[in-house]
């Protein structure tokens, strides 16, 4: 498992913009969402509210690793990439209860589990 380092938290916490989220399903066709809801669980961890996921609850539930890609103010690009959970209950879906807006559903919580990190084309 990668950690996310101080800069790279410090850019996250400041993106801009809705994040990008991508999952592939069993025959390896991608499949890319924008996501508004995500919070940081810890550097090795990214929660991403299902507040109305369909084909990705499929491709996460079917196995699929995933990508969430975002921008900072500078127009820096960050993607990491990892294995995703999906929790209906328990620790992560409590945290993401917590910060997802009460007048979005927060079905689940699809957690990243952080293997790589770039910046730009660049693995850090």
């Amino acid at each position: 498992m990668a950690a996310l380092s101080e800069e790279v938290i410090h850019e996250f916490k400041e993106h801009v913009g809705p994040l990008v989220f991508s999952t592939v399903d069993a025959n390896g066709i991608p499949n890319s969402i924008y996501v508004t809801c995500a919070s940081l669980f810890n550097p090795e961890t990214i929660i991403i509210a299902d507040n109305r996921f369909d084909k990705t609850k499929k491709n996460i539930l079917n196995g699929s690793k995933g990508s969430l890609l975002f921008i900072t103010e500078e127009k820096i690009s960050f993607q990491v990439k990892g294995r995703i959970e999906y929790h209906e209950s328990g620790e992560y879906f409590d945290d993401m209860k917590k910060w997802n807006p009460t007048k979005l559903p927060g079905h689940a919580a699809a957690v990243i589990k952080i293997e790589e990190i770039y910046s730009g084309a660049s693995k850090l």
